[in-house]
């Protein structure tokens, strides 16, 4: 386990990553969304750290719990984080609802309409927070941890399109671990985690496995043959999420004429 002094001196090292990549792109600040959850109240405390005069934090409903928005707030609040509210609700709403009367009129099955649903509402996130940083000339962060980056827990292009990862080496314990040094309560703390992309949802009940557990498989330490496996595979059918996608490559025309 690590020690205060450790987890202090890893924090910092993040912040000073988070400024030079900013650096680097010839940026100006950091924008990330907040959703009320440990691992987005902890990249907002390293953001704030980084950037405290240059910051955005975006809280964006979208038919959501409102104690997510309560708790985005007040993480916002208490890191000064200047608070953007977009509320997706409506756009989500409208674009399903063409969406669907368009295959139905088609004679399609809807087979995976509560999937579509759900990656939606993280598509339609992603591109709010680029619609600020492009209006900013500030870098999109992730939130993605370890468990979440090694079994594609994410949507492909919603959650996952990002411009920086801060805290995706970090297992579910050392995000918490995190979150008590950025001096977050443990209500935030022990949230039980979900992506809030239908009623009910948790992580958990989703990937059929604790974060404990794909915490102990990272660190190298023994599960349960059919955990491991299950790691696995998810880690497997998702490689697809974490590489560009793939590109046919024909032999080159000699000539136009």
């Amino acid at each position: 386990m690590w020690t205060d002094n450790e987890l202090e001196g890893r924090i910092n090292q993040t912040v000073d990553w988070l400024r030079e990549r900013v650096s680097e792109a010839k940026a100006k600040g950091l924008v990330v969304g907040i959703s009320g959850g440990v691992d987005s109240a902890v990249v907002a405390g390293l953001c704030s750290r980084a950037f405290p005069d240059n910051c955005i934090g975006l809280v964006m409903p979208s038919h959501s719990d409102p104690e997510d928005k309560e708790d985005a707030l007040w993480i916002a609040e208490g890191f000064e984080i200047r608070m953007i509210e977009v509320n997706l609700g409506g756009a989500h709403t409208q674009i399903m609802g063409q969406v669907k009367k368009g295959l139905e009129s088609q004679g399609c099955e809807l087979e995976g309409e509560k999937l579509s649903q759900g990656n939606l509402k993280a598509r339609l996130r992603m591109s709010t927070l680029y619609a600020v940083a492009n209006a900013m000339n500030y870098m999109v962060v992730g939130t993605d941890n370890a468990p979440e980056s090694y079994t594609g827990y994410f949507t492909k292009y919603g959650d996952g399109g990002v411009d920086i990862l801060p805290i995706s080496s970090l297992t579910k314990a050392e995000v918490r671990a995190w979150a008590r040094m950025l001096g977050l309560p443990m209500r935030i703390a022990t949230r039980i985690p979900t992506a809030g992309l239908w009623p009910g949802q948790t992580d958990e009940s989703e990937m059929g496995l604790t974060y404990d557990l794909i915490d102990r498989y990272l660190l190298e330490e023994k599960v349960a043959p059919e955990v491991q496996e299950r790691i696995e595979t998810l880690h497997r059918q998702s490689e697809h999420k974490r590489n560009l996608p793939p590109s046919l490559e024909l032999p080159k025309l000699k000539g136009l004429d």
